[in-house]
């Protein structure tokens, strides 16, 4: 009994060192439907004021997972310019951080068929820990301190090449090298994090006249860590239904769906299955995204994407 409770707790303190270090920025299954927060240049490019809410819960069955809530709101407010609003909050063990972003986005033209978005984000992170909320602690330095509170400044660009068809991105969620709650050193409670580079990219092709496929990739690059992948294909049937897969490397394979309810108003929902071995001590991962646009059921939606 003695030796299997070592070693889930071995597990639980990787699990948590695995979280900070291969996932220090929240992750998202459902990227394609959440683009504001991995990169300020969406902001606007939809032509018409957008809301997204999402909610995950990771790995679940573990104590101290992540779990993690985003609302995302952006709209165009003049010629070539867009705006948009990102709060996001995620608690993983004894630590909550929350995301206030506002961004900013200027297009011009790239040829006929396509635009070229430039786009810039500032805010700010709070990070709480509350060490109450932990046992793995050494005591000693647990009651020194209970809890940490930190405000961390956000200030990041990106670029954003669309047409009605595709697309392809690039960014810095944040060049601030800034402290963060750290897993694998007591001693420690925040750590200097790394810069993050992100590329995503996505494309629709018409596979029959009522059925379209659309591939999308998001790459995510740390200074000193792997790559993480995620790809995705979805295949949208009748503009209303679409159902996919996607793989992350290293990480899961997940089930997506979502359905137009109206022309305004969609819900999508993922499920992950972790490939590690992790697999064995959860039941996998949960993500439900709703999604919002101001759009007359006149004028209905520019194209069947759903980028």
């Amino acid at each position: 009994m003695i030796q299997n409770i070592k070693k889930i707790f071995t597990i639980v303190t990787m699990l948590s060192v695995t979280a900070v270090f291969a996932q220090q920025d929240p992750q998202y299954t459902q990227y394609m439907y959440n683009t504001l927060t991995v990169n300020s240049a969406y902001a606007g490019s939809l032509g018409h004021l957008t809301i997204n809410g999402l909610y995950r819960t990771q790995w679940v069955g573990l104590d101290g997972a992540p779990t993690t809530q985003s609302f995302t709101l952006d709209t165009p407010v003049a010629k070539n310019v867009g705006l948009g609003l990102s709060i996001v909050n995620e608690e993983i063990g004894p630590s909550e951080e929350q995301y206030i972003d506002a961004n900013f986005s200027y297009t011009i033209k790239s040829g006929n068929t396509h635009k070229l978005s430039f786009g810039i984000k500032g805010g700010g992170r709070v990070v709480n820990i509350d060490w109450t909320k932990g046992s793995h602690r050494d005591p000693d330095v647990e009651f020194r301190e209970n809890v940490t509170n930190k405000f961390l400044p956000v200030v990041g660009a990106g670029m954003y090449w669309h047409g009605e068809r595709d697309y392809i991105g690039i960014a810095v969620p944040n060049f601030l090298t800034k402290e963060r709650y750290n897993y694998d050193d007591i001693a420690d409670d925040l750590v200097n994090e790394r810069m993050h580079l992100y590329l995503i990219g996505g494309i629709v092709f018409d596979l029959s006249a009522h059925t379209k496929f659309k591939p999308a990739v998001l790459v995510k690059y740390v200074a000193g860590a792997p790559i993480i992948a995620d790809f995705s294909a979805n295949f949208m049937f009748n503009n209303v239904f679409t159902l996919g897969a996607s793989y992350r490397t290293s990480d899961s394979v997940s089930a997506l769906a979502s359905l137009q309810i109206a022309p305004q108003f969609m819900v999508g929902y993922a499920y992950d299955y972790t490939t590690t071995e992790l697999q064995n001590y959860n039941s996998g991962t949960h993500e439900i995204v709703l999604r919002f646009e101001l759009i007359s059921r006149k004028n209905g939606l520019k194209s069947p994407r759903f980028f």
